[in-house]
């Protein structure tokens, strides 16, 4: 994959694919990219390796592009690791003449195509959803990490904020302990350190 075979004249359209923690699956991906034609030596890959994330396919592909290519992705949130990256990656290519087409994202994009008002739309649209795919892939990695050096992961669960003042708001009105628990599903011991605090900041 990705061989960097003779530049082809008047643009070409290039595959990325990214994993960043060992339960993802490449195959949804490369399979969406060979879907829409990309043939496997235009297609470049990272994946994780232990603890650490390679990134030589994206450093390949961004040596290997020119102006006028366009860079297939499954969802816009393979190019990056958060949405700093992406954007700033997205811009870069942008001023290079690159294009950047998402294939499997709930307002797909292409830059290549589309004016950069609708880009910063569409980007926008899609800011929850990819925050929301970072987040977990960095608790992935910190579990692998921790894992990988013997340490007991996991943290105890933190609860939500509205619950916690919900129980704040019983134990003003004079509720006892276990009511509030019935209440709230909060275990009695965070209880304590939550109405004690008055804070979640211990956890």
């Amino acid at each position: 994959m990705g061989t960097g075979s003779d530049h082809a004249q008047g643009g070409m359209e290039l595959g990325y694919a990214r994993v960043s923690t060992t339960k993802q699956s490449l195959e949804r991906q490369l399979d969406a990219l060979a879907a829409a034609g990309i043939p496997d030596d235009r297609v470049y890959v990272d994946k994780k390796t232990g603890t650490t994330i390679d990134r030589d396919g994206l450093n390949a592909l961004l040596a290997y592009a020119r102006s006028g290519d366009t860079v297939m992705v499954h969802p816009l949130d393979r190019i990056g690791r958060n949405l700093r990256e992406v954007l700033n990656l997205v811009h870069d290519l942008a001023e290079r003449g690159i294009g950047v087409r998402s294939l499997a994202d709930p307002l797909p994009i292409n830059t290549a195509d589309e004016g950069m008002a609708r880009i910063a739309f569409l980007l926008l649209a899609l800011f929850a959803e990819m925050e929301r795919t970072f987040t977990a892939e960095r608790a992935a990695h910190a579990r692998a990490v921790a894992e990988a050096g013997g340490h007991q992961t996991g943290r105890p669960v933190a609860h939500p904020e509205g619950e916690i003042e919900y129980a704040r708001l019983w134990k003003a009105q004079g509720g006892s302990l276990g009511k509030i628990v019935a209440k709230t599903g909060i275990p009695e011991t965070s209880l304590h350190r939550y109405l004690a605090t008055g804070s979640e900041s211990s956890q």
